[in-house]
């Protein structure tokens, strides 16, 4: 009875798989992480990149693992060092949950930067655009107009 409780014991330890809430990278595996954030928000791609990490969630050790395999490749465009930190990072669970809030939250915040630097210049020029045309076109027309004209009648 002790070997089969052992078995279990086994078997459920080699299925264990590790609590989300309990992910906590390490400061070097964070700032790999925020620095993906900041470039994904500041290409614009946030809902892209939010629904394919959401997609890929229970294939994200197999996506890490991906990433080793081409780490010759990446290490032209990237540091070594930090593509294998954000390989490792990524084979932990929770880890997709933590880049999708960082992304979220980055968005958030470049939002409101947004906001309190004031109105966007292109924004601007069309209210001008808009209001010049507005005010001209009515004032052509009424005098272009045949009825408009007292010496016709």
């Amino acid at each position: 009875m002790s070997e089969r409780k052992s078995i279990v014991d086994r078997i459920r330890h080699a299925f264990a798989i590790e609590d989300a809430a309990d992910f906590e990278p390490t400061p070097r595996e964070a700032a790999a992480a925020e620095k993906v954030c900041r470039e994904v928000v500041r290409r614009r791609m946030t809902v892209p990149a939010v629904m394919l990490l959401e997609m890929s969630r229970p294939l994200n050790y197999l996506g890490a693992q991906a990433l080793h395999f081409f780490q010759p490749f990446g290490t032209v465009l990237i540091e070594p060092g930090g593509w294998e930190t954000f390989a490792n990072f990524l084979e932990r669970r929770g880890s997709v949950e933590y880049l999708a809030r960082l992304i979220e939250d980055a968005e958030a915040a470049e939002a409101a930067t947004d906001e309190d630097g004031g109105a966007d210049p292109s924004e601007a020029g069309e209210s001008t655009g808009e209001e010049g045309s507005a005010a001209s076109g009515p004032e052509a027309d009424d005098s272009a107009s045949p009825d408009a004209s007292p010496d016709r009648d």
